[in-house]
C-alpha cells in the first residue's frame, strides 16, 4: 500500500514541476498580453483551441480514462505485465472516437460558421486546425491516464505542465520577433499535443510499462460488462464536465467576440494558478484511492480526503492572497495592455471558485474511484443543468462578469452536493476548526499586508506584500499546526540538510 508520505513526496515533485510550467506559462502570458504583441483576439484564439478541443477530447475518449483508473489494479493483481490488454482497447476505442469526431466536425461546420462568423471570424478561419490539436490532446490524455495508473505521474505532469509550455514559448518568440506569421504560429500551435503524446508514448514503451496485446485477457472477460457500464456513464459525465468547464469562453466568443474572450481568459488563467496543487495531488492520488477502494481500506480513504481538504485550502489561500495583493501593480510594471484590467472583478470571483473547489479536497476523485462512481455522473448532470442556462443568460446580460458569477453559483452547489454525498454515505466529514482558523489566518495576513503598503507602487511593494503575507501564512500554519504535513515536510527537510552538511 502506498503511504501518505509517498503521496506527499510525489505531490511535492509534481507540484514543483507544475509550478515551473506555470512560471513558463506566465512568461508566455506576458508575451501574449504585453503592449506591441498579440492582440486580445489572437490571444483568445489559443484558448479557443483548448476549449473546443477539450469538448472534442471528451467525446472522443469514450470514457476510457476513468475505466483505466478504476480497473487497472485488477489487471495488475491478476496478470503479468505483458498480458495486460487494457491499454490496447483504450487506444483502439479512442482512435474510433476520434474518427467519429472528424465526421461530426465536417457535418457541424456550417453551424459553427453561423455561430462564430459575425463576432469571432478568426475562429472560423482556423477551424480545420482544431482537429490535429484535439487529436493530440485525446491521445496524450489517454496515455497520461495509464501513466497515472502505473505511478509515472511525474513524467506525464512534466510533459503536460512544463514541456508543453516550453514548446509554446518557442513558437510565441518566433512570432514576437517576426520570424513567422500568425498563421504559421497557429499551424505549429496545433501540433504541440501530438509532440508530447509521442514523447510519453515512447517513454512508457521504453520503460516496459506500456505493452500491447490483442489477446483478450481473463480480467477483461470477467469485468467487461462492468467496465462497459461504467464507461457509458463516465463518458456522459466526462462530456458534461468538459462542456461545463469550457462553455463560458465559447459563449463569450459567440455573443461578445474574441476580444472580450481574451480579457476573460487573462483573468481565468491568473485564477487557475490556485489549482496547481490540486491538479498535482489528483494525478498522484488516483491510483492510490482506486487501490484503497479495492481493498476496502476506508480509514485510509477518509484520511487522504481530510488531509487533501486542509492542505489544498491552505495552499489556495496562500496563492490567491499573493495574487490579489499584487495583480494591479503587476499589470502596470509589466506593461500589460490596459484593457486586461477590465477582468479584475472576474479574477476575484473566479478566485473564490477555485478556493471553494480546492477547499473541498479530492471529493470528485474519491467518488469516481469508488463503487458508487455513478454519482459522479449524476452530480455532473446537476452541474451542467445549472451552468448552461445560467451562463448563457448572465453573459448575454452582464458580459464576462456574468460568466464568473454563473461559475461561482454552479460550482458552489456542485461541491456541496458531493460533500454531502460523502458525508451521508460514508460518514466522511473533512472539515474541522482548523478549517476556520485557516480562513481567519489568511484574512488577517491579507489585511495587514494590504494596509501597510497600499500607498506604494512599483516593483518594491510587490515583494514587500508577497513576503509579509507569505511569512504570516507560513508562521501561522506551523505555529497553529494547521496541517500535520507541514511539520513532517519540515522534519524531512531538516534530516536532508543535516545529511548533506555532514558530507
Amino acid at each position: 500500500m502506498i503511504s501518505l508520505g509517498s503521496i506527499r513526496k510525489q505531490t511535492i515533485i509534481s507540484s514543483l514541476l507544475v509550478y515551473v510550467g506555470f512560471f513558463i506559462g506566465m512568461i508566455n502570458m506576458y508575451f501574449y498580453t504585453k503592449n506591441g504583441s498579440f492582440s486580445p483576439e489572437q490571444y483568445a484564439l489559443t484558448k479557443f483551441f483548448f476549449d473546443t478541443s477539450q469538448i472534442m477530447f471528451a467525446f472522443g475518449s469514450l470514457g476510457m480514462m476513468s475505466v483505466i483508473f478504476k480497473f487497472y489494479p485488477y489487471y495488475k493483481d491478476n496478470l503479468e505485465d505483458r498480458n495486460i490488454d487494457l491499454m490496447t482497447w483504450a487506444m483502439l476505442l479512442s482512435l474510433a472516437g476520434f474518427v467519429i469526431i472528424l465526421i461530426a466536425g465536417w457535418q457541424l461546420k456550417p453551424l459553427f460558421v453561423r455561430k462564430f462568423a459575425e463576432r469571432s471570424p478568426m475562429a472560423v478561419n482556423y477551424y480545420a486546425w482544431l482537429f490535429p490539436f484535439a487529436m493530440g490532446m485525446l491521445f496524450f490524455s489517454v496515455t497520461e491516464s495509464f501513466a497515472w495508473a502505473v505511478q509515472k505521474s511525474i513524467v506525464s505532469n512534466f510533459l503536460k505542465e512544463t514541456a508543453l509550455r516550453i514548446l509554446t514559448t518557442v513558437i510565441i518568440l518566433l512570432f514576437y520577433f517576426k520570424v513567422i506569421s500568425f498563421s504559421q504560429f497557429i499551424y505549429l500551435f496545433a501540433f504541440q499535443y501530438l509532440v508530447i503524446f509521442l514523447v510519453l508514448f515512447f517513454y512508457l514503451r521504453k520503460t516496459g510499462r506500456l505493452r500491447f496485446t490483442f489477446r483478450v485477457s481473463k480480467v477483461t472477460k470477467r469485468y467487461w460488462k462492468k467496465m462497459f457500464n461504467m464507461q457509458a456513464l463516465i463518458f456522459s459525465g466526462t462530456v458534461i464536465a468538459a462542456i461545463a468547464s469550457t462553455i463560458d469562453s465559447l459563449i463569450i466568443a459567440s455573443l461578445k467576440g474574441l476580444a472580450a474572450t481574451g480579457i476573460f481568459v487573462f483573468a481565468q488563467y491568473a485564477a487557475n494558478l490556485i489549482q496547481v496543487p490540486q491538479r498535482s495531488i489528483q494525478s498522484v492520488s488516483a491510483s492510490v484511492l482506486a487501490k484503497a477502494w479495492k481493498d476496502k481500506n476506508f480509514k485510509e480513504i477518509a484520511r487522504i480526503y481530510q488531509r487533501s481538504c486542509i492542505n489544498l485550502l491552505l495552499l489556495s489561500l496562500l496563492i490567491f492572497g499573493n495574487l490579489w495583493l499584487n495583480i494591479s501593480d503587476a499589470i502596470a510594471v509589466l506593461n500589460i495592455q490596459e484593457q486586461y484590467r477590465d477582468g479584475m472583478t472576474v479574477l476575484f470571483i473566479l478566485g473564490m471558485v477555485r478556493i471553494i473547489d480546492a477547499g473541498t479536497g479530492l471529493n470528485g476523485m474519491v467518488i469516481s474511484t469508488s463503487t458508487l462512481w455513478r454519482f459522479d455522473f449524476l452530480s455532473g448532470v446537476i452541474l451542467l443543468t445549472m451552468r448552461l442556462p445560467l451562463t448563457y443568460y448572465l453573459i448575454k446580460n452582464y458580459g464576462i462578469i456574468g460568466s464568473a458569477i454563473a461559475e461561482l453559483s454552479a460550482y458552489s452547489i456542485y461541491n456541496f452536493v458531493r460533500y454531502e454525498f460523502l458525508r451521508r454515505k460514508f460518514g466522511m466529514q473533512p472539515f474541522t476548526l482548523k478549517t476556520l482558523y485557516s480562513l481567519l489566518l489568511a484574512l488577517g495576513a491579507y489585511l495587514l499586508s494590504y494596509f501597510l503598503f497600499r500607498h506604494m507602487s512599483g516593483w518594491l511593494p510587490l515583494f514587500l506584500r508577497a513576503g509579509l503575507f507569505s511569512g504570516i501564512m507560513c508562521a501561522g500554519i506551523f505555529y497553529g499546526k494547521l496541517t500535520p504535513d507541514a511539520g513532517q515536510m519540515f522534519e524531512v527537510f531538516v534530516r536532508w540538510w543535516r545529511r548533506n552538511k555532514e558530507k
